[in-house]
């Protein structure tokens, strides 16, 4: 069953592309979901129409596109979008959003084709290649942040993609260590150093004769000899 995609769909096809898929496929999946709709030969007819009027804005010569490619140069593309703790997207940021947004901001009409990526998945830094004419390529700085918020920095979405795959955040990793190493260090500089004791084959000269020889005995003072008593005079005695 042919029909004419909607949206960009993984590994079926882009937007506006007319694709043969199974019938159920089509019916369960597909239409359901609005991402396709039946190839009848009037839909197929307006679809070609519209890709001639686009065809018309894209660049038609090498001076066009080199022309296009200094504007592109100085863009930044902007996306939020809905995303997990760890950066992961609710979906993918495709090819038709990016050439989307490329006419909407700038008026450049670009083949989704042409652009280098199947698809978006993590919130980042990116840098989209574009080809615009034969030889003639640029990469558009693409931003894609977390809805309602900002986008973190190189570090935190390589600790955050670190998270989702399971592995340790290996710069957290290293400055625990360290830090360990740190206190480590720390503990051995306040350790008192072990007291060693001394051989009394190699103690100092000196010190050893004042430990071997006696100590001179101290003079014993002599007890004075005791006053004598002064003679009293007796009374004389009375007539």
């Amino acid at each position: 069953m042919e029909v004419i995609l909607l949206n960009d769909v993984e590994t079926l096809g882009l937007r506006g592309e007319v694709v043969n898929v199974a019938r159920g496929y089509a019916r369960n999946f597909l239409l359901p979901r609005r991402l396709a709709e039946p190839a009848t030969p009037a839909k197929v007819a307006e679809l070609h129409k519209r890709e001639n009027q686009r065809a018309l804005h894209e660049a038609r010569s090498v001076d066009q596109a080199r022309e296009m490619a200094k504007r592109l140069e100085s863009t930044v593309l902007r996306f939020e979008v809905k995303s997990g703790p760890t950066g992961s997207l609710f979906g993918s940021v495709t090819p038709t959003q990016i050439a989307d947004e490329l006419w909407r901001t700038r008026k450049i009409r670009v083949d989704r084709r042409k652009i280098g990526l199947d698809g978006i998945k993590r919130i980042g830094r990116y840098d989209v290649p574009v080809e615009l004419f034969q030889d003639v390529r640029v990469e558009v700085k693409t931003l894609v942040v977390p809805e309602g918020g900002e986008l973190p920095s190189e570090d935190e979405l390589a600790a955050m993609e670190a998270e989702e795959r399971g592995e340790p955040d290996v710069p957290a990793a290293e400055a625990e260590a360290s830090t360990a190493a740190a206190e480590a260090g720390d503990v051995g500089a306040h350790d008192p150093e072990p007291e060693v004791e001394a051989d009394p084959e190699q103690a100092d000269p000196a010190t050893s004769a004042e430990v071997d020889s006696p100590a001179e005995p101290e003079a014993v003072a002599e007890p004075e000899a005791p006053e004598e008593p002064e003679p009293t005079e007796e009374p004389e005695p009375t007539a």
